[in-house]
This record gives C-alpha cells, structure tokens and sequence, in this order.
C-alpha cells in the first residue's frame, strides 16, 4: 500500500476494543513536533489503559518533506552508507529523533502523578506546584512545557525502534526500551546481539538495558512443501520473489518454533512476526503456533492487567521533576 491512514490514529481506534496486546504505532519525529507527539501518546496510554508505545521512524525522503512543506532534503541514496553526505543526513536525523524522544520524555514527566487533585472546596483541579516547565534547549528543539495532557498510566508508554546499523544502534542505545533487530540467522543473531550492548556501552546507557526482539516475515502452512507452493504461487502472481529488510521463513509452525527457540538461546527476549499474508498467516500464527509455544511452556497462557511496560519486565518510572516527600 503507498496510502497508508495515520498509524497513531488507528491505534486510537484500536484500543477502546482490546483489552491486553501493546499498541506501539509509528509515527515520524522529523515532520511532528514533540509536543504534538507527547500529547498523542498520553492520549493512547489512557484510552488503552497502560498499553502504549512509540515508535519513531526518521524519513529523509524529498517527497515526504515536499508533502509536509516545512523543510527540505536533497535525495541521497541511503544504500550507500559510506558517503559522506549520506552518513552526514543520516546521522542528523537520528540525532534530531534522539532530541525528540528526550523532550517527549520530559513532557511526559512533566506532570506529576498526583498533581490532579479535584479540590470541590477550593475549587481547584490540579496543584500548580506538581506541574513542570521543561525548559528543553538543544539544536533542533526549545521547548518550554509542561505537557497539556497528565502524566500517563506508565509514566512513559514504551519507545521501540528499528535498527539496522551502527547510528540506528546507537539511536536506539540512547532513546529506546525496545529494539527491533533483522538477523538473517543464528550467527546474525549473535553478532547483533553484540552491536546493540556495544553501541549501549558506547553511548553510557543509563536506562535499563534495551530488551532485543528480531523481525521474521512468516509464510505458514501444514507442511514446508505447502508453504513453499504458496509462497511461490504469491510470487508469480505479484512477478517477482518477494524481499524484505527481515528474514523470511517458509516452513510449518513446528519449525518456526524450533527456530524461535534457538534464536531465543543466542540473547533475545522476543519476536515481532510479519505474516506474510494477514488472511492466512495471522491466523496460522495465533491458532497453531502460539498453542505450539504453550506445549513447550515458553509463552503465556493468559494475559495479566500489567501494564505495557510492566509486562516486558522495565517497570514504571518515577517523573524526573517530582519532589519527594
């Protein structure tokens, strides 16, 4: 699809009908302010009851700031990381992303998690001395604050990205909870796996280590030789093999557990699968594989009322400018 409606939107709409799964839209730091992206996630926090999270996508496209009319970039050609003018723009988008993400932070901390009061006899809803201003100054942003939305349920909705590579690692090291890798196999595993805690080094991580899920496209079916026909079948019809950054595995729900496990073995702490076809792999995915993880005892066989972040084990922060008692 090349029309695709607004994901933070989507989500919104999404959370008032489910009661466990994360919600962590995407949505671009390069063309939003901060302070618009601050907002829209302390909205999803509360409409999901704790299940948000973030994340950012930087886009250096000409026809993505054309659209947006507020800036400019020339084209470059982002295969080719060795140039300079490539590594230039590539690394200034995430350091504008990383400076984004860290005023969101703030705004989000901005309120404390008591400041709404509802006083009846005074008249007053919140205590002024529980809001902060966040007075943020850096090279892309100045942003004064406090947030006009409160503090949300988990204090800060869950911030995941996508890395490939050394600048995207290290984005990732300073600003995420969660890193989605792209490992082609098991020794790709390992060696991301060392990239990410080395770029974590790199950058002085102060934050909880980043938790480490990889991406597999999936294409299911009750046995390989079916799938494989499948798969075919959908490439002659769409003229060409199909491509993914991720790793695409052709195969029945047994093997791709056997595979998730032996990845799992090498330092991850999930997955984020891609079926290959919504209509058929989601399907395979939720009513084979997931009963195939539950026999091997390695997946959940309800969900709790945790919130998002609790759940993956990273706990709720305390709000950087509350005062203690």
């Amino acid at each position: 699809m090349r029309g695709r409606l607004d994901a933070v939107l989507i989500a919104s709409l999404i959370a008032p009908v489910t009661s466990r799964i994360g919600l962590v839209p995407t949505a671009v730091p390069t063309h939003t302010e901060p302070f618009h992206l601050a907002s829209a996630f302390s909205t999803l926090d509360f409409v999901s009851r704790g299940r948000a999270g973030w994340r950012p996508q930087v886009s250096g496209r000409p026809s993505d700031a054309a659209h947006v009319g507020r800036r400019e970039f020339r084209h470059v050609d982002p295969t080719k990381v060795d140039d300079p003018v490539v590594a230039t723009q590539v690394q200034e988008l995430f350091d504008e992303a990383a400076d984004a993400v860290e005023v969101v932070r703030r705004l989000w901390d901005s309120w404390e998690d008591d400041a709404i009061i509802k006083d009846v006899p005074t008249g007053r809803y919140i205590d002024r001395d529980k809001l902060h201003y966040v007075d943020f100054e850096g090279r892309f942003f100045r942003v004064k604050g406090p947030s006009i939305v409160p503090r949300p349920p988990q204090g800060n909705p869950l911030i995941a990205a996508l890395a490939h590579s050394r600048i995207p690692f290290e984005f990732a090291a300073r600003s995420a909870d969660v890193v989605f890798i792209t490992p082609r196999d098991t020794d790709d595993v390992r060696r991301w796996v060392d990239d990410v805690r080395a770029s974590e080094r790199v950058v002085a991580r102060t934050l909880a280590p980043l938790k480490i899920f990889a991406d597999l496209v999936v294409f299911l079916d009750s046995t390989t030789a079916a799938a494989q026909e499948r798969k075919q079948h959908l490439d002659q019809l769409d003229g060409s093999a199909h491509r993914s950054d991720a790793a695409i595995f052709v195969g029945t729900p047994h093997d791709l557990a056997d595979q998730l496990l032996a990845w799992q073995a090498n330092g991850l702490a999930g997955f984020r699968l891609r079926p290959g076809v919504i209509g058929h792999d989601l399907d395979v995915i939720v009513d084979e594989l997931v009963p195939e993880l539950q026999a091997r005892g390695v997946f959940r066989d309800s969900y709790d009322d945790a919130l998002l972040r609790e759940r993956l084990g990273l706990g709720r922060p305390v709000s950087r400018y509350a005062v203690s008692a």
